[in-house]
C-alpha cells in the first residue's frame, strides 16, 4: 500500500465484554448487523471484507491482521458510490482494550490523497460506531425486561433468604439504589432497606408497566405500586447494567 499520510481516530466505550465485541468484527452475521444486509467478512489474513450500505454503495477490502480479541486490521475502499477511495486505498485498524465499564474501542482510519477525504469520513465513523455500540449492547442486554421484572419481584418477596439469593443473581455486590426514600450502596444496605419497606408499607407490591426502553446498557422501566387492586403510586426507574449484564445501579423517579 502507498503512503497513508492522513489519519482519523475515534474512541468509544461499550458496556459489553471484549470477547463479544470482537466477534462483531469477525462473525459475518454480526458484522452485517451493524453495516447492512449482504455485508460479510472473512476474518483471516487475506480474507475479503465487504460492506453493503443501506443506500446502495459498497466498500470492500482485505483483512490484513487478526489478533483476537485485541486487534483487527483491514483495507477499505469503494467498489461503488462516493467518495472515491479505490479498493485497498485506505486502512482501518481497530484495537479493543479492557475498560472498567466494558470495552474501549479505538479505531484508526488512514488515508492517502488529501485531508478533505479524511474529513468526509469523520461523521460517518461517528455514526457507524454509535450504531455499532447499540447493536452490541442490544445482544448483551436482550433479556433486560426479565432482569427488571426480577428486580421488582425481589421487593415483593417475603422470605429474607430468597430475597438475598435473588438479588445476588441479578445485581452487583456494590449495586447502588437511589429514590425519594433511599441512598443505598451495596447489597448489604439494600436487603435491610427492602425488609424495612415491607414492614412499614405492608401489603404493597410493585409491578412493571409497559415495555422497557433500552439504550447502550441503560434501561427505563415504568412501574406501579399496588395495594390490592388499587394503585398507590407509580414512577419510572433508570437501570444501568454492567458489561456482564448485571444491575449496577438503579435510580427511581416517583410520580
Amino acid at each position: 500500500m502507498t503512503s497513508l499520510p492522513h489519519r482519523l481516530d475515534r474512541t468509544i466505550v461499550i458496556r459489553a465484554p471484549r470477547d463479544l465485541v470482537f466477534r462483531f468484527f469477525t462473525d459475518t452475521p454480526r458484522w452485517a448487523s451493524w453495516w447492512g444486509s449482504g455485508s460479510s467478512i472473512d476474518a483471516r489474513p487475506g480474507g475479503r471484507m465487504l460492506i453493503r450500505y443501506p443506500g446502495g454503495a459498497e466498500a470492500s477490502g482485505e483483512v490484513v491482521e487478526v489478533s483476537p480479541p485485541e486487534r483487527i486490521v483491514f483495507t477499505y475502499g469503494y467498489a461503488s458510490g462516493t467518495p472515491a477511495i479505490p479498493p485497498g486505498g485506505s486502512r482501518v485498524t481497530i484495537h479493543l482494550d479492557p475498560h472498567h465499564d466494558g470495552t474501549r474501542v479505538r479505531l484508526t482510519h488512514e488515508f492517502q490523497g488529501d485531508a478533505a477525504l479524511r474529513d468526509e469520513h469523520v461523521q460517518g465513523w461517528r455514526y457507524q460506531l454509535s450504531l455499532f455500540a447499540n447493536v452490541v449492547t442490544n445482544e448483551v442486554h436482550a433479556h433486560a425486561a426479565d432482569l427488571v421484572d426480577r428486580w421488582f419481584a425481589v421487593w415483593n418477596e417475603k422470605d429474607a433468604a430468597s430475597r438475598q439469593s435473588a438479588l445476588a443473581s441479578i445485581a452487583r455486590p456494590d449495586v447502588q439504589f437511589k429514590d425519594r426514600f433511599s441512598v443505598i450502596d451495596g447489597l448489604d444496605e439494600l436487603l435491610p432497606q427492602i425488609a424495612a419497606a415491607q414492614h412499614f408499607m405492608p401489603g404493597l407490591r410493585i409491578e412493571r408497566r409497559h415495555d422497557v426502553r433500552h439504550c447502550q446498557g441503560h434501561v427505563l422501566a415504568d412501574w406501579a405500586m399496588l395495594k390490592g387492586d388499587q394503585q398507590a403510586g407509580s414512577g419510572t426507574n433508570l437501570f444501568v447494567f454492567d458489561a456482564d449484564g448485571r444491575i449496577a445501579s438503579v435510580v427511581g423517579f416517583w410520580g
